[in-house]
């Protein structure tokens, strides 16, 4: 994989840290730089722990999982878990991030989910996507910039109609990289509901390799928008 700006926006902490992080990490080895958004804190996902304690240790665990793989964390907005419907709101808190980083490719959630954050979250990076490289628009956010490529990860809870159409080969060392950094953080060692997140994920690699001839790899899938093919 070509090392380049990448940025990535999940629904809540910690869902491109588990679905993109291998990528993100295997792109800072390479060279590139690596930018981990998310859209909520996710702190109404501990059965135990209160609210405000939660998102505290979320936010915690997200930058220490940057550290981690070599990346940058940024929490945009002040939306509750749970609550994110306005698509509008939240691709426009993007922009001024979208400029600033200036990607080359965005990373997103399928838009096809069970949960209803992770749709807006693709919704909203889709729109901040077009507004970056608006002309004209909102000057003041920054200078526009067109972001060259989109592509959707694999998320479990994003699965209906996701069909992978390339494959990114992930090393020895991101794997182990990203490996020891998700281990930090409570939801995906399993601590809170029990879904056994590294395991998954960790299995995922291993099968998206395997279809693709490779070791390890993530699958991601491109626009779904269909393309006309100019006849000969």
């Amino acid at each position: 994989m070509r090392a380049r700006t990448i940025l990535a926006v999940g629904g809540h902490i910690g869902d491109m840290d588990l679905a993109a992080g291998p990528l993100l990490a295997q792109n800072v080895l390479d060279g590139g730089r690596s930018v981990l958004v998310a859209l909520t804190a996710g702190e109404r996902g501990h059965p135990r722990l209160g609210q405000q304690e939660y998102r505290a240790q979320k936010i915690a665990e997200a930058q220490e999982f940057a550290r981690g793989i070599g990346a940058e964390f940024h929490l945009v907005g002040e939306v509750a878990d749970g609550e994110l419907t306005d698509v509008e709101q939240a691709a426009r808190e993007l922009v001024p991030l979208l400029r600033e980083i200036r990607p080359e490719l965005l990373i997103a959630h399928w838009p096809r989910s069970i949960h209803t954050d992770h749709t807006c979250a693709s919704h909203a990076a889709q729109r901040a996507r077009l507004l970056s490289g608006l002309p004209g628009f909102a000057p003041e956010l920054g200078e526009r910039h067109g972001i060259a490529e989109l592509l959707f990860t694999e998320n479990w809870e994003d699965a209906e109609g996701f069909t992978p159409t390339c494959a990114a080969e992930i090393s020895e060392d991101a794997f182990q990289a990203w490996s020891a950094a998700i281990s930090g953080q409570a939801f995906a060692r399993g601590e809170t509901y029990g879904f056994r997140y590294i395991d998954y994920y960790t299995a995922q690699m291993t099968l998206r390799g395997c279809l693709a001839g490779l070791p390890r790899a993530v699958a991601l899938a491109a626009d779904p928008t269909p393309m006309l093919e100019t006849l000969p």
